[in-house]
């Protein structure tokens, strides 16, 4: 379908200022924080457990992460996201500390990975929804996109840093507590970025705030929810199972592969800031599953690590594309006093991804292989894509972007 751009009026307020830097930079230092703690295996091993161990305790992580997603939207909407936010980021201060320190592998472990997962999970979805209520509606995807290109910028970073680091430090002890030790001073760092950039915020409390399953049922997103699955299914691929591959076929290490998804995703996100508005977020969404689809067909293929690069690139192109995409379209059933809990619905449906995928392509593998894996999760994304892109062209698509006076007045309506 044709979209028409909005075009900016002269008295719009510009959406890159000191406050969205801020973001940024916050950003920045929460997925920095969480890729320095990608060695998270490393730590168990060298603790005496297993790899079933890791995935036991990683799971139980993004479990309770998911089920305090539908708690956390509802307080947003009840208490505002300056409350949110800060108390997201103490505890993923608590959490990544904790595991710098800890050296059992009873409950202690399991508890304190849950807070880092249940805090990265809070931090990132308060960041989302404060931005994205600060810009004009028609330019929500483009903003949304701006601020998650920070994340590519840490994932270098951190990456980067923690190799660094197991080079620096002896073995032992003291690379584990700065490869987690460092998070947790990152995340006071981001702590107090929170309180800068929400100092003068103005919470105003919906008269009503229904738990999070009922605006899920009320307010249903529509097929967008699948494409967010879909993302959760891309993500276990590259950042569980990718490893393994990498170690079957002597390739060396993922660096090459994750630097290459990190700056093409951060170039892609910056070229394509404001197609939500000229090409479409449904094109968005079938050009960014279609970039997925055959990176993961590609990487079968693959014989050396500089051929990584070319499959890394893909995926990066479709990630740099579905995440705004899919959460502009996600939340943007949901009014503006219900959008924190429409956004952590949306989110969590990336988690539930992940959680269904995981164990169903880890028994592909150990029935079938890994290269079957990679067809499967390619056919899958395909099949989603081309269902979706004839289902959204059917139907009542929210593709165009609305007039924010338009959307100001039907939310008023609703109050």
């Amino acid at each position: 379908m044709s979209i028409t751009p909005i075009v900016p009026t002269d008295d719009e307020e510009p959406i890159y200022n000191r406050l969205f830097w801020l973001c940024y930079l916050a950003n920045v230092l929460l997925v920095t924080a969480n890729a320095l703690t990608f060695r998270f295996a490393d730590l168990i091993t060298y603790l005496g457990g297993t790899e079933e161990l890791v995935g036991d305790i990683v799971s139980c992580g993004v479990f309770v992460a998911l089920i305090a997603r539908f708690f956390l939207g509802q307080g947003i909407d009840r208490y505002g996201v300056r409350r949110l936010w800060a108390l997201s980021a103490v505890i993923f201060v608590i959490g990544a500390g904790g595991m710098a320190y800890c050296r059992s592998l009873g409950w202690e472990i399991f508890a304190l990975r849950t807070f880092f997962a249940t805090g990265i999970a809070g931090m990132f979805t308060c960041s989302v929804v404060h931005i994205q209520q600060r810009v004009p509606h028609h330019r929500r995807t483009e903003v949304i996109g701006s601020l998650g290109s920070s994340g590519f910028v840490g994932m270098v970073l951190g990456t980067q840093a923690s190799d660094f680091m197991l080079k620096w430090f002896p073995p032992g002890n003291d690379q584990f507590y700065a490869l987690f030790g460092i998070p947790a001073i990152l995340g006071v760092f981001y702590f107090a970025i929170v309180l800068a950039v929400t100092r003068n915020d103005i919470h105003r409390r919906p008269k009503v705030t229904p738990a999070a399953h009922q605006l899920l049922f009320r307010y249903w997103p529509g097929q967008v929810v699948v494409v967010a699955i879909m993302m959760g299914l891309s993500f276990t691929v590259v950042s569980v199972f990718l490893t393994r591959f990498v170690t079957q076929r002597g390739l060396g290490g993922i660096g090459t592969f994750f630097a290459g998804y990190a700056v093409s995703a951060f170039f892609i996100r910056i070229l394509t800031r404001r197609w939500g508005e000229t090409v479409g977020r449904n094109s968005m969404i079938t050009l960014g599953l279609m970039g997925h689809a055959i990176g993961h067909l590609i990487l079968p293929s693959i014989t050396r690590e500089w051929q990584l690069i070319g499959p890394s690139i893909l995926c990066g192109f479709g990630h740099a594309l579905l995440f705004p995409a899919v959460v502009s379209l996600g939340t943007e059933s949901f009014p503006k006093h219900y959008r924190g809990t429409g956004t952590t619905i949306v989110l969590g449906f990336f988690d539930a991804g992940a959680i269904i995928f995981a164990p169903i392509l880890g028994t592909i593998i150990d029935t079938w292989g890994i290269v079957p894996m990679f067809y499967t999760s390619a056919s899958i994304m395909t099949l989603t894509a081309a269902v979706y892109t004839v289902t959204a062209n059917r139907s009542v698509s929210k593709d165009v972007a609305v007039p924010q006076e338009l959307c100001v007045t039907l939310e008023d309506a609703i109050d």
